[in-house]
């Protein structure tokens, strides 16, 4: 086993990603916060890992007393082929609406079109039930010209440097857009607990700050846990890697997969999601990633169970100790919360957390055998069909 270097604690892009939400003033963040606290239906769009963190957060409002709808235009029952053809429908539903994107670099092809659907049918229609919002890194944007003209654009700080010269810096930085795209998932989360407790947007920035200490201690926790270490030493071999979950759970390992995907397909291996419409038999060897806050989801146990007799090794995250996936797999972290009824999670955005240290360590490890992977390597695994 190959021990994970010392000078890289492998948290420091957490810090980075606190410090850029706590310079977001209350001003800045209130126009959307009162938006969304006012709304009865958000319709959720973006792209890649960025769509995985907003549908993430979003999805914990099911948790709240008084749910809003949440739907995307990927959804089954979303009333129409596009934005333009749905508003009409979605007005004669709900009182207000509001379109909430996530786009770090705010041209991601998709929210683009959905938002320039919109803003024609408010431009023919005048209606006032409508609003949109965007969470982004780039307010010059596309998609921001656009929010800016009919609803809000809240700025979450990215990544300055487009490369990276050294591997070391992953640890800082992330790779790619990890900074924006797990410091969106942060913003959104606690702003999804301030409407679950109906505050005001002061509240969103102390739950920030109260949050901050225990993301980071969680993370460094598991970055220096044998369970990481071991899943390390499966993720450099010669295998598939297979992750899943249900429910929100199945975003966590969505958001993971992406960039799990950039390096082992590098390495000539393949990243798989449980239930996806390529997903091969496993083989011995294979690794297994399953995210789960009960631990007693019987398909993800299902998954587990199914997973080892073919000879694979499971990782899995999970909220409880002593339920069926914990006993079952063969490396585990344990993120324990307790949560009132009716109050969002936590565990789904910590536990994206602590799975994003996999490749930046992984990147890390490999470099100690000689392997360099410096980002327009990896950038050239990145979709561009999101």
């Amino acid at each position: 086993m190959v021990k994970i270097s010392q000078n890289i604690s492998g948290v420091e892009y957490v810090e980075r990603i606190t410090k850029n939400l706590l310079r977001i003033t209350k001003k800045e963040l209130r126009p959307l916060y009162e938006e969304l606290r006012t709304a009865d239906c958000i319709v959720c769009s973006g792209s890649g890992r960025s769509l995985h963190s907003l549908n993430i957060a979003m999805s914990q409002i099911a948790m709240m007393k008084e749910p809003k709808v949440i739907i995307t235009r990927e959804d089954v029952g979303f009333p129409g082929r596009g934005m333009y053809h749905a508003a009409s429908e979605l007005e004669k539903r709900h009182r207000k609406i509001v379109l909430l994107i996530s786009s770090g670099s705010g041209e991601s092809d998709d929210p683009i079109h959905l938002a320039g659907e919109l803003e024609k049918y408010l431009s023919e229609t005048d209606s006032s039930k409508f609003s949109m919002g965007l969470i982004t890194s780039n307010s010059k944007s596309s998609i921001a010209k656009i929010v800016q003209r009919r609803g809000h654009v809240v700025v979450v700080a990215g990544r300055e440097k487009k490369q990276l010269p050294s591997i070391d810096d992953y640890s800082e930085t992330g790779i790619m857009g990890d900074i924006f795209e797990l410091g969106s998932l942060f913003l959104l989360q606690m702003i999804t607990e301030a409407l679950s407790e109906d505050s005001s947007v002061e509240r969103v920035i102390e739950l920030i700050a109260e949050e901050a200490p225990v993301l980071r201690a969680i993370t460094d926790n598991a970055i220096h846990s044998e369970a990481i270490e071991s899943a390390l030493d499966f993720l450099e071999r010669r295998s598939d890697v297979f992750l899943g979950g249900r429910g929100t759970a199945e975003e966590v390992a969505k958001m993971t997969a992406v960039r799990l995907f950039h390096i082992k397909k590098f390495l000539g291996d393949n990243v798989y999601i449980a239930r996806g419409v390529n997903t091969p038999h496993p083989r011995a060897g294979d690794l297994e990633i399953l995210i789960s806050y009960s631990g007693r989801t019987k398909p993800v146990v299902g998954w587990c169970t199914r997973f080892r007799d073919l000879g694979g090794s499971v990782f899995s995250v999970i909220g409880r100790k002593g339920v069926a996936l914990d006993l079952n797999s063969d490396m585990k972290i344990l993120l324990e919360e307790t949560v009132k009824h009716g109050k969002p999670r936590r565990f789904y955005m910590r536990a994206a957390y602590v799975l994003s240290c996999l490749p930046i360590l992984l990147t890390e490890k490999l470099s100690l055998r000689g392997l360099i992977l410096p980002e327009y390597i990896l950038n050239w695994y990145h979709s561009i069909i999101e």
